[in-house]
């Protein structure tokens, strides 16, 4: 494999903005979907993860394909909703992309943790990630299923070699954490400056 696992999405942010700083709808979600081999390397651990990312995307891309001019920039799904107010359904694309967001920022701060806690195992860098971030969005029966998962999760060194490829692993997960985490800043405050960053589980 050239470079790490982590290259193709590296290289796919570079478009993510337009020129003039807007999120693209379709490279920020093909960014999203790049992400998706990753945590298939952590096998049974991530399928709920996986799964929850799969669906946000595809529920934005259907939405996105239906008329790609108008959804070319990521805001306009909210824009549109919040007009007719259907913003808050949990069926709606503002609620996708929220969670993806969501599931996006678990992933940056479990890279980081991988990045930066090398003596941690696998199983508490995955647990500190969730307490960061998804935790307090999810309820009881949620935050029970992710427990139960991240027992399965592989062992750390192992799982290092198989994302590793023949670059410099420590380096692209830094370089992905740094680049990617302003991005999903972004999205936040826009969903914070129209009251819908902190909608829960259902």
């Amino acid at each position: 494999m050239e470079g790490t696992l982590f290259s193709p999405a590296l290289e796919g942010m570079k478009d993510v903005k337009s020129e003039h700083g807007e999120l693209m709808t379709k490279p920020f979600l093909e960014v999203c979907k790049l992400v998706l081999p990753i945590l298939d390397k952590f096998g049974a651990a991530m399928t709920v993860v996986k799964s929850d990312i799969s669906g946000n995307i595809a529920r934005l891309e259907s939405k996105y394909n239906d008329n790609p001019s108008r959804f070319n920039y990521l805001y306009s799904f909210v824009q549109a909703e919040v007009e007719i107010k259907t913003a808050k359904s949990s069926s709606s694309c503002t609620n996708g992309l929220l969670w993806l967001t969501r599931a996006m920022d678990f992933i940056v701060v479990l890279f980081h943790n991988l990045a930066h806690h090398q003596d941690w195992s696998m199983s508490q860098t995955c647990n500190d990630s969730y307490s960061k971030t998804l935790k307090k969005w999810h309820g009881w029966l949620a935050s029970s299923s992710f427990t139960v998962a991240i027992k399965l999760a592989p062992d750390r060194k192992k799982f290092m070699e198989v994302i590793s490829g023949n670059g410099d692993i420590n380096s692209d997960m830094e370089k992905f954490c740094t680049t990617f985490s302003p991005i999903l800043q972004q999205i936040h405050k826009f969903l914070t400056s129209v009251g819908l960053d902190s909608m829960k589980a259902s």
